[in-house]
């Protein structure tokens, strides 16, 4: 059953055009250039269609919350998601939406020079100037009064979000919401997920953020619960109105 996600008519850029694509649990909200609609859909049925693939040859890697060990060759997205999990401490289905955003986007880019792919609070991005990034953080009077701007530049970047209050996604913690910034969305969709799980009070906020800055491809970390908010890392906050 499709949730509504009303943070998304928060997220605009008044250049691109905005558009939803939806297949199975996949659930993509992107900005291009112009409608991309079908060949976006082409996409997410093609990068599903490798890690379901992966999943019934080893139906353990669905469910595993340890880092996976490839056996022979495998897929990229399947390499990326397995390298995420194991940089972070974490199975590799942690950096699923992530990777299924960055992948969808990186292949979008053939057909847009700026893309968006945000797939339930994990943003893929790669565009021609600054962007701002509010935070939903459920309940939390924090949430959505501040964001994150940041200048993807040359390189795409990505921003992924974990919460222990808000969403179906599985977390150990209780943080309103940890956003990892990375240059892989893979990375920093596990990276979320693993920081959140070490935060089931405030007191745990800086050890948690401590681990986090010392996975390697972590870039910024924002860790918000209740009234209580932690950063690291070079980002430029911003009030939102």
């Amino acid at each position: 059953m499709y949730q509504k996600r009303s943070y998304r008519n928060l997220a605009a850029r008044e250049n691109l055009v905005a558009f939803r694509v939806a297949v199975k649990e996949t659930d993509l909200f992107v900005h291009a250039v112009k409608p991309l609609e079908e060949i976006t859909r082409e996409l997410i049925l093609k990068h599903r269609g490798v890690v379901e693939a992966y999943i019934k040859r080893y139906p353990e890697f669905v469910n595993t919350l340890k880092p996976w060990r490839v056996s022979g060759p495998a897929p990229i997205i399947i390499n990326h998601m397995v390298s995420a999990g194991e940089k972070a401490g974490v199975g590799p289905m942690a950096a699923v939406a992530g990777a299924i955003a960055e992948h969808v986007g990186n292949d979008l880019l053939m057909h847009t020079d700026e893309v968006v792919v945000e797939n339930g609070g994990d943003i893929f991005f790669k565009t021609n100037g600054p962007v701002t990034i509010g935070i939903f953080a459920g309940n939390s009077p924090i949430s959505l009064g501040m964001g994150l701007r940041v200048d993807p530049g040359a390189k795409p970047l990505s921003v992924c979000t974990s919460s222990g209050t808000v969403g179906h996604s599985l977390s150990f913690g209780k943080a309103d919401a940890v956003c990892v910034l990375s240059h892989s969305c893979s990375l920093a969709d596990a990276a979320a997920t693993s920081i959140g799980n070490q935060i089931t009070s405030k007191a745990h906020i800086g050890s948690a953020i401590d681990f986090g800055k010392n996975i390697k491809g972590v870039d910024g970390i924002v860790v918000i619960m209740g009234n209580k908010i932690g950063m690291w890392g070079e980002m430029e906050v911003v009030r939102l109105k």
